[in-house]
């Protein structure tokens, strides 16, 4: 049985899929359609897992201060924070993921996997002023 059918079952009964081991596999080629002057244009695949769980693997970029709730997941390691630089310098190509628990520093270079409940479209988060277009929410950090 596909997980998208047992994702499908597992709501039915009022279940959460990340919590079954049930997410879907998000990679970053599947997040956007374009990118360009016109702006952005979301992946049918990201469109299509709005709101589920998901897992996503890449690299974290270094965060505003050590000890976190959220940080930037990457496609490929990044050595420049994303509130210390401008925009042309930064990747399109970013998640924040909102954990569900503080992070504890690690190192930036080892690739990390994280599963949470995906959103998307543009939101500036109040309390850091960071807008982002794709987010994790709730998410648990693993190593792959």
């Amino acid at each position: 049985m596909s997980s998208v059918r047992i994702a499908a079952l597992l709501a039915l009964f009022g279940l959460a899929p990340h919590l079954c081991g049930a997410a879907e596999t998000l990679s970053f080629d599947g997040l956007y359609k374009s990118v360009g002057v016109l702006g952005l244009q979301y992946g049918d695949r990201a469109l299509a897992l709005r709101g589920q769980a998901v897992t996503m693997r890449g690299y974290m970029a270094p965060p505003l201060k050590p000890e976190s709730r959220f940080f930037v997941l990457t496609r490929e390691p990044v050595a420049i924070c994303p509130f210390c630089s401008s925009d042309a310098e930064w990747p399109a190509d970013i998640v924040v993921i909102y954990l569900k628990s503080a992070l504890a520093p690690r190192n930036l270079s080892q690739r990390v996997e994280v599963a949470g409940r995906l959103e998307i479209g543009s939101w500036n988060d109040p309390q850091t002023g960071f807008v982002s277009q794709v987010r994790l929410l709730d998410a648990d950090l693993r190593s792959p």
